[in-house]
């Protein structure tokens, strides 16, 4: 990340989180949205760019793990998540990461992308009740 990209990858955050994550009730989409504009500023991100140089998605590692990978829905189907997830097995092998059961359509982008399930949570990290999908793509061989 460059300096003065947090406030865009907030954005992103928002416009994805919107357009992909139905299921927040408004007054936990309101709440997890001050939680990331808290710390997404400061997060050691990988933003994926397009030809002007504009930041179009990002992905948070932590480790092996997939903390956070958001594109901007107008990008959507563009394979700017593809590369992010690339970049990360690139980084790292074996990568993991958790995505909301409720977000179908990210379950099966990963899925395509060779990830398998190894668990389940009934609440998400904050202990909202959004279930979980934890999720490991091990090093092609």
């Amino acid at each position: 990340m460059r300096p003065g990209e947090g406030a865009r990858a907030v954005e992103i955050w928002g416009d994805a989180v919107d357009a992909t994550h139905d299921f927040l009730t408004s007054g936990d989409r309101a709440a997890i949205g001050r939680e990331v504009a808290d710390f997404l500023p400061g997060a050691p991100l990988w933003f994926a760019v397009d030809d002007d140089d504009r930041a179009v998605g990002f992905l948070l590692m932590n480790d092996s793990h997939m903390e956070a990978l958001f594109v901007d829905p107008r990008y959507h189907g563009a394979g700017i998540g593809r590369a992010l997830v690339d970049h990360a097995g690139a980084l790292h092998g074996t990568v993991t990461t958790d995505v909301n059961e409720q977000n179908g359509r990210a379950v099966g982008f990963y899925r395509r992308l060779g990830f398998v399930p190894t668990g389940r949570s009934d609440r998400d990290g904050q202990g909202r009740p959004y279930p979980l999908v934890h999720l490991r793509r091990d090093r092609e061989s």
